[in-house]
């Protein structure tokens, strides 16, 4: 094989900095994610970020499978880190990408993955900066395993945090809940069920800029893993204050509906990829929610809620009138979800 061609599958040889490796790299990484910032023959990257204060976040995704409905793990992995910024009131600058390859993966789809997360990176914008590849052996690796790093600048003296939230103030969400979870789960195949229900995998700066100029704008974060339900008991747990939910308010698509109450799941647990759970003062949520609906990513935002002085808990009021404590989720409903 020569520097111009490319095998059908990544071989361990595709992992060991030799010439293959640096095929591999030309021919897929730098080709797709190309910018001013990354030099494939550097050993760390030169970033100029803007003046404000520095936010760093890391993840790992491991989906199953890599590509589904609306995204794939490599659109998913920027999603993913960019909004990590994004709730926390930074704007998105650079990345660093770990890629894990088992060998066998298919060279094909790893390009079409590679292109998706260029893709992603341009709509933010954001550049990878740096990054690096390891190929695991045959049967130690789900196919394809990425972790990522963000940093990202926030204007000085934005005070954002789950430290702020007060009693009396006002839950957002700015649209359907439990998208990602189930069109992954429809994607595996696993019940024999179909369905168009696409992931809502994307970037949410825009929703997070729109909220950021609000007086009484308190807390933010994207509801991933756990979904809504999880970030509720993340402030119970926080602030010693209770949740309250109400479940007409809370957007929710037929088709999840329909797949939750086919399968048992509670879509609140299921996990989002392009939703902002916000937490404002009373005063300020029909302002943020005005914001919200403005844009075409928040038509279906919702004030879903309020923050209680009393009792700790998380209290769903029901469609029939009735209350139900939403328990702190235990058993993982849909592993290897992002």
């Amino acid at each position: 094989m020569n520097d111009e061609e490319m095998p059908e599958y990544i071989g361990l040889a595709h992992g060991n900095g030799g010439r293959f490796m640096r095929s591999l790299i030309e021919r897929v990484f730098a080709r797709h994610l190309a910018n001013p910032t990354l030099d494939t023959n550097a050993d760390a990257a030169h970033i100029v970020l803007p003046p404000g204060d520095v936010l760093v976040t890391t993840d790992g995704f491991t989906v199953q499978p890599l590509e589904f409905p609306g995204g794939d793990i490599g659109s998913l992995a920027v999603h993913g880190t960019v909004n990590d910024l994004a709730v926390s009131g930074a704007t998105p600058v650079s990345l660093c990408l770990n890629v894990f390859i088992e060998e066998g993966f298919a060279t094909a789809q790893l390009d079409r993955i590679v292109a998706s997360m260029a893709m992603a990176a341009r709509a933010v914008p954001v550049s990878v900066a740096a990054g690096d590849i390891k190929v695991l052996r045959r049967g130690e690796g789900g196919g394809l395993y990425l972790a990522t790093t963000g940093i990202g600048v926030r204007r000085p003296g934005l005070v954002l945090g789950i430290q702020c939230i007060r009693a009396g103030d006002a839950v957002l969400v700015s649209g359907p809940v439990g998208d990602h979870g189930t069109a992954v789960l429809l994607a595996r195949e696993e019940f024999g069920l179909s369905g168009d229900i696409r992931s809502d995998a994307a970037g949410v700066l825009p929703l997070t800029q729109a909220l950021l100029p609000l007086p009484g704008l308190r807390f933010m974060r994207d509801p991933t893993r756990g979904g809504v339900a999880t970030v509720m008991h993340e402030i119970t747990r926080a602030t010693g204050l209770g949740v309250h939910l109400q479940e007409a308010a809370i957007p929710l698509r037929d088709q999840v509906r329909s797949v939750c109450e086919i399968l048992g799941y509670d879509p609140l647990y299921l996990a989002c990829e392009g939703r902002v759970v916000a937490v404002l003062a009373a005063a300020a949520a029909p302002a943020a929610l005005a914001a919200w609906q403005a844009l075409a990513q928040g038509e279906h935002a919702a004030i879903i809620g309020s923050v209680a002085a009393a009792h700790p808990h998380v209290v769903l009021h029901t469609f029939l009138g009735g209350e139900r404590i939403i328990e702190e989720l235990e058993d993982d409903p849909l592993p290897r979800i992002c």
